[in-house]
């Protein structure tokens, strides 16, 4: 299997834990035996999950509060993992969020954290713990993109944008890891019924899906972890249904993709 073995000193470290996909991954991954460090901006959730973790799978579930779209932060978490004397041989990527407006109406400095969050922290884990699971020779990276990134959503560019960032950028690594017993897989949902569109601002657009491709947190997280089991560089998860409905997306003509998103995510309000 692509994901390493369970160990006493080893950690599978988790962003975005405290809540939709991220605590599903956590969840999954202690199933399997793994000590887990969760991270989220904030402590109070983070406790809860890590307690609940270990009540019901009996491994060390340890939290760090932060916030990864602050450099300084991730210097912070990254030293108190090693701190705290844990191997970090999995890694999720799970954290983020999403702006649904047209950028002339955005905020500035909105749009600057979902870029540092969504594309910069990623790299920087990614940067941080990949060489040593090199040079262990095992290891594993999950990276939740987005059918968002299948293509450009006019008044979600910018989470489009990053979403598509993170797969291309995913694919490549995985293509210079072979051979070397870690691997990088990219799990690409599509709409899941998280709070995530309520936080956004999108639930308009959620409310335009077709129901068949909503599907829970647990199913993205379940399918997504089968997918590093089996070293798949990339996964939509949810089923055949699911992956017949977005994954053409990427092939249609420019054109055609605009047409259909700009429909899909104009907001009510939008002149």
């Amino acid at each position: 299997m692509a994901l390493p073995p369970a160990s006493d000193s080893s950690t599978a470290l988790v962003t975005g834990a405290s809540s939709g996909i991220g605590q599903a991954f956590a969840h999954g991954l202690a199933r399997r035996g793994h000590g887990v460090t969760l991270v989220a901006r904030g402590a109070e959730g983070l406790a809860a999950v890590a307690a609940e973790l270990e009540r019901e799978h009996g491994v060390r579930a340890d939290f760090v509060a932060a916030d990864l779209a602050d450099p300084d932060q991730r210097d912070e978490l990254a030293a108190e993992v090693e701190r705290r004397g844990r191997t970090v041989e999995v890694l999720v990527n799970a954290a983020g969020f999403g702006i649904y407006s047209p950028i002339v109406e955005s905020d500035r400095a909105q749009e600057l954290q979902q870029i540092r969050l969504l594309v910069e922290a990623v790299v920087d884990l990614a940067a941080r713990y990949l060489p040593g699971m090199v040079e262990r020779g095992r290891g594993a990276v999950i990276n939740v993109s987005s059918t968002s990134g299948l293509q450009p959503l006019p008044y979600n560019a910018g989470y489009a944008a990053a979403k598509v960032y993170l797969s291309f950028w995913n694919d490549a690594v995985s293509s210079e890891l072979r051979g070397t017993g870690v691997t990088t897989t990219a799990v690409i949902p599509g709409p899941v019924k998280t709070g995530f569109q309520e936080a956004s601002g999108a639930d308009y657009f959620a409310d335009r899906l077709p129901g068949f491709t909503f599907k829970s947190a647990e199913r993205v997280a379940e399918d997504g972890l089968r997918a590093a089991e089996r070293g798949k560089r990339s996964i939509i998860p949810g089923g055949p249904l699911v992956r017949l409905a977005y994954g053409p997306n990427r092939f249609a003509p420019r054109f055609l993709q605009l047409l259909v998103a700009r429909r899909l995510m104009r907001p009510p309000t939008a002149g």
